[in-house]
């Protein structure tokens, strides 16, 4: 059985689906309560690897530590964006997926279906 690693809030209503979509699927992923438990940097720059993106795509503009740090700066470098991630795991997008070496974000929630077939 493939493992499945779910960066998760139990909070977020598309988490929560990501997760019942999985369990659907008879797939129990190990959860990685993320904002308890937060990445570090290394984790962050091999989540960045496996999603295939750039840091500024993994962050949530929404969240109140995206505006306290200007994180809207385009002059802002790609480690000053993954130390804000560290620092401030909430501006992480979310439900994350993870299987071997590959990762999707789960928005929609139906996406984390990819990685399992």
């Amino acid at each position: 059985m493939t493992t499945v690693t779910l960066y998760h809030n139990p909070r977020c209503s598309k988490s929560r689906q990501a997760l019942q979509l999985l369990q659907e699927k008879q797939i129990e992923p190990e959860i990685r309560l993320y904002l308890d438990n937060p990445p570090s940097r290394d984790e962050v720059v091999t989540l960045l690897a496996q999603l295939g993106i750039e840091p500024r795509a993994l962050l949530r503009k929404g969240e109140q530590e995206y505006k306290d740090n200007n994180l809207g700066d385009n002059n802002l470098s790609d480690d000053q964006l993954i130390d804000a991630m560290v620092a401030h795991p909430r501006l992480i997008e979310r439900p994350i997926a993870i299987v071997a070496d590959k990762a999707v974000i789960g928005r929609p929630p139906e996406k984390v279906l990819e990685l399992v077939g």
